[in-house]
C-alpha cells in the first residue's frame, strides 16, 4: 500500500492559515493598522474602496523596514520579537511585525513601499497568491505603505460570503475604534471610496471618546481609577441615566488590547443593581493594565477572548471601582445640624398645649331609603349625604333616545351567522369591557371570558399598520417645532445612511450633516410626547442589531422596533370607548394571538372553568 500522508505546500497551508486570522476585509486592517502602531507610528491612514473588496491602504510613518526585513516579514513563522518560547508570555505590543503578513498575502495582493529612517532608498515588493512578483528599489519617505487589493481573489468561496458593503465597511468602522480607543496619542484618518469618514486627532482619552461616540457620550460618563498589586484598573464607565437597551459602547482592553469577557461585563452589571432598568446596559471604556505572565491571548484565533489567572479577584477589584464611581456621582449631601442656623423646631409643653383628636359630624338617624329624615331634631339635612337622594321615578325616560340591541335566546349575545373564528370572538363580545390593573382588557364572549394585553394588542396593530405603509411607499410626517441634532458614531452611521429611506416611508424626516451628525425635522403621526432621538437611537439599535441584508426583513425589524415605542404603555388608564378601538383593530389584524415576536396577545378563559372554580 502506498503512503497516503504528504506534506501540505507553502501556498496551501498559507492560504489554511489565512482562513483563522484574515475573515474579512476588518481582519486585515485590524492586522495592519496594529503592525502600525507597533511600528511607533505617530500618524496613521486608511483608505478602503468598495469596504476593502477592492482595495485596502494603510499608511504609515513608524520606523518602516530594511529590504531584507521587508522580504522576510511575509515568510511563515517569522517575527522581531520572539526569540524563544518565554517571549510569548511577555510581550507587551499587539503583536509582532510581519504575524499576519503571510496570511494577507496567501489570499490577496499585496504592493508593499517602506523605508527606514537610517536609509536613503526604500523598498517596493509585489506578492501575488504568497508569490513574489517583484522587488525594487524606490524613493519613498519614511515608514510602511501596504497595499492590499482583490481580497480572496483565489479564494472564490470565501469572497462570496462577504456581506453587502455597507455591513463590511461597518466591520471596519468597528475594528477601527477598537483601535483607535486604545492609542489616543495617535492622528487616526480613515477614507472611504476617496471621501473622509474619521480624522481624529491626537489627545487625551475623554477627547477620543467624543470625537468616535459623540460629545453626549462622553458627558454621560463617569471616571474610574483604581491600583492595586494585581491589577491596575482605568476608564470611564456611564452615569445611570446613560444606559440604553442595546447593548453597545462596551469595551475592554487589557495591555491595549480589545477584549470580551461576559465575566467582567456582569461585574459591571452588577454594580449597576436597582439603578437601571432590567435589560438597560450603561456605557463602559474600561482598561486593564496586568503583568502579561498573568494572561493568555492565545486561547482564541483572534485573540478577542483573554484568560486571566486571578479572575475572580480582578472581578471584586473591578466591581469596587465601578460602585465607587457611582457613589461618587450619587452623593447626596447629609443635613448638618450641627451648624449655625440650626430649624426651629418647638418643644411640647403638656400644660401649655392642648390635644383634640379631631370629630366627625354625623347623623345618627339617617336612613338612605327614606325620603326624608326620621329625626325631626337633627340639625343635619338629608340633601347634604350622598345617598340622600331618592331615585327619579321617571328613570326609564333617560334611556328612551338609546336603542337596544337585538339578542338572542340566552339575552346575552346579539344575533348574526359568524364567517370564521375571528369574526366569531368580535361579534359575540360584549359592547362593555373592564380594564385589570391598567392593563388587560376583560370582555364577555358566549365561550367565556377574553382577556387581552392592550400593549401586545397595540403593537400588533401598528406593526401591521407600519408594514403595510412599507409596501404602500405612503407616510404621514408630523413636523417637529424645534428640530434636534443627533450624533452617531460612524460604525452606526454607515447603517443610518443605509436605512434613511426605509426610515423616510415611515414617516421620519432625518437629513445628514455629514460625519455622523443628523438633524431631525419630523417623526411618524401620532407619536406625540415620544423623545425623537431616544426613538429613532432604538430603531436604528434594533434593525442593526437584526443585520439582515434582505430588504424585507429589515423592514419587519423597523416596524416592529417602532411599534413597541409607540404602543400604549401598560398601567396607561383607557376608557370604554379606546377600549373597543383597540379590541375591533386587533380583530382586522392578520394575526389576532401574538405579536411579530411571538409574545400571547390574548387568552380566553373558559365559561366552564369559571364555573368549576366557584362550584
Amino acid at each position: 500500500m502506498s503512503d497516503v500522508i504528504q506534506l501540505l505546500p507553502d501556498s496551501v497551508a498559507n492560504q489554511i492559515a489565512a482562513g483563522e486570522v484574515i475573515q474579512r476585509p476588518a481582519s486585515v486592517i485590524k492586522e495592519l493598522v496594529e503592525n502600525a502602531v507597533d511600528a511607533g507610528a505617530k500618524v496613521i491612514r486608511v483608505l478602503v474602496v468598495d469596504a476593502g473588496r477592492t482595495s485596502i491602504q494603510v499608511i504609515d510613518d513608524g520606523c518602516g523596514m530594511s529590504e531584507t526585513d521587508a522580504r522576510l516579514a511575509f515568510e511563515r513563522h517569522a517575527t522581531s520579537k520572539i526569540r524563544q518560547a518565554d517571549d510569548l508570555f511577555a510581550l507587551h505590543t499587539m503583536g509582532f511585525r510581519g504575524e499576519a503578513l503571510p496570511s494577507i498575502a496567501a489570499v490577496s495582493v499585496v504592493e508593499l513601499t517602506t523605508r527606514m529612517a537610517t536609509e536613503e532608498i526604500g523598498t517596493h515588493l509585489t506578492l501575488q497568491g504568497s508569490r513574489v512578483v517583484s522587488q525594487e528599489p524606490v524613493a519613498c519617505p519614511v515608514g510602511c505603505n501596504f497595499k492590499v487589493e482583490n481580497l480572496f481573489f483565489n479564494v472564490p468561496a470565501r469572497r462570496k460570503f462577504l456581506k453587502t458593503n455597507a455591513t463590511e465597511l461597518n466591520n471596519i468602522l468597528t475594528a477601527f475604534e477598537r483601535i483607535v480607543l486604545v492609542y489616543p496619542e495617535i492622528s487616526f484618518v480613515l477614507y472611504s471610496n476617496g471621501q473622509e469618514l474619521m480624522n481624529l486627532k491626537a489627545g487625551h482619552l475623554r477627547q477620543r471618546i467624543a470625537d468616535v461616540f459623540g460629545k453626549k457620550t462622553s458627558q454621560e460618563l463617569l471616571p474610574i481609577e483604581v491600583d492595586t498589586a494585581l491589577c491596575r484598573i482605568t476608564g470611564f464607565v456611564g452615569k445611570p441615566e446613560a444606559a440604553r437597551k442595546k447593548a453597545g459602547y462596551e469595551y475592554f482592553f487589557v495591555n491595549g488590547r480589545y477584549m470580551k469577557h461576559a465575566y467582567f461585563h456582569k461585574a459591571v452589571c452588577s454594580a449597576f443593581e436597582r439603578l437601571v432598568p432590567v435589560g438597560m446596559q450603561v456605557p463602559y471604556f474600561i482598561y486593564f493594565e496586568v503583568d502579561p505572565a498573568d494572561i493568555d491571548v492565545n486561547i482564541h484565533p483572534t485573540k478577542t477572548e483573554i484568560k486571566f489567572e486571578n479572575e475572580q479577584s480582578i472581578w471584586q477589584i473591578l466591581l469596587a471601582a465601578v460602585k465607587d464611581a457611582i457613589g461618587k456621582f450619587c452623593d447626596v449631601p447629609t443635613i448638618d445640624f450641627d451648624t449655625e442656623g440650626k430649624p426651629d423646631i418647638p418643644v411640647f409643653d403638656p400644660q401649655r398645649d392642648s390635644i383634640e383628636l379631631p370629630r366627625v359630624s354625623y347623623n345618627p338617624d339617617y336612613n338612605p331609603f327614606e325620603k326624608h329624615s326620621s329625626a325631626g331634631s337633627s340639625t343635619f339635612r338629608e340633601s347634604s349625604y350622598i345617598g340622600g337622594n331618592s331615585v327619579p321615578k321617571d328613570w326609564e325616560k333617560l334611556y328612551e333616545q338609546q336603542p337596544l340591541p337585538s339578542y338572542s335566546e340566552d339575552h346575552l349575545f346579539p344575533v348574526e351567522e359568524p364567517k370564521d373564528e375571528k369574526d366569531v370572538l368580535i361579534l359575540e363580545k360584549s359592547p362593555a369591557h373592564y380594564q385589570y390593573k391598567g392593563r388587560y382588557i376583560m370582555t364577555a364572549v358566549k365561550s367565556g371570558l377574553m382577556i387581552i394585553d392592550q400593549q401586545r394588542a397595540d403593537i400588533r396593530i401598528r406593526y401591521e399598520r407600519y408594514m403595510e405603509q412599507f409596501r404602500q411607499k405612503t407616510s404621514n410626517t408630523q413636523r417637529i417645532l424645534f428640530p434636534e441634532v443627533m450624533e452617531f458614531p460612524l460604525s452606526d452611521s454607515v447603517m443610518v445612511d443605509k436605512f434613511m429611506p426605509d426610515l423616510a416611508m415611515m414617516g421620519f424626516d432625518i437629513n445628514s450633516l455629514g460625519g455622523g451628525s443628523y438633524v431631525v425635522n419630523g417623526i411618524p403621526a401620532g407619536l406625540e410626547g415620544i423623545n425623537p432621538e431616544r426613538l429613532i437611537r432604538q430603531v436604528v439599535a434594533d434593525a442593526i442589531e437584526k443585520g439582515s441584508s434582505d430588504v424585507e426583513e429589515i423592514h419587519a425589524a423597523l416596524a416592529l422596533s417602532l411599534a413597541r415605542h409607540a404602543a400604549i404603555p401598560q398601567g396607561q388608564v383607557l376608557n370604554n370607548e379606546e377600549m373597543e378601538q383597540v379590541v375591533n383593530e386587533l380583530f382586522s389584524c392578520s394575526n389576532v394571538n401574538y405579536t411579530p415576536d411571538g409574545k400571547a396577545i390574548l387568552y380566553i378563559l373558559p365559561h366552564h372553568e369559571i364555573e368549576q372554580a366557584l362550584r
